[in-house]
């Protein structure tokens, strides 16, 4: 009997012990991922002739998303194409670029090859920048 009340209370000390041992031991908060396009078809995109483009993905329900555009508007010129995609608006091309963050900034080269990503709002300066040192 002795033996059988030792084994009980070594169960319960043993599961006491994993439980606490689990409380202490937070778990770590999940981390989002984002996939980001690499590649964009110009084609899809107004003015593919123009060596640059800002392709700005946004939605009408996200309020880091406004203005942006009026941000990003100023860099329109012979070299660089800025267009704002708002979902509801251009459903086809979140869907098509699996764009599934907003707001997203692409900046793209004449291939298409994106070469800056801005996920979520930036600042005038930083959408600058970017512009400039890849004209440049």
């Amino acid at each position: 009997m002795r033996v059988v009340i030792a084994l009980a209370l070594f169960a319960v000390l043993a599961a006491v012990a994993v439980w606490l041992e689990r409380r202490r031991r937070a778990e770590a908060p999940t981390q989002a991922t984002v996939a980001t396009p690499d590649q964009l078809d110009r084609q899809d995109f107004p003015h593919p002739e123009r060596p640059w483009l800002v392709a700005l993905f946004t939605s009408s329900t996200c309020e880091s998303c406004q203005g942006l555009y009026d941000k990003a508007r100023p860099l329109e010129s012979d070299d660089v194409a800025v267009v704002e995609l708002e979902y509801r608006a251009a459903r086809a091309l979140h869907e098509r670029y699996h764009v599934d963050v907003a707001p997203l900034t692409l900046d793209a080269d004449r291939e298409g090859v994106v070469q800056t990503t801005f996920v979520g709002a930036f600042t005038a300066t930083d959408l600058w920048n970017a512009v400039a040192e890849l004209r440049s």
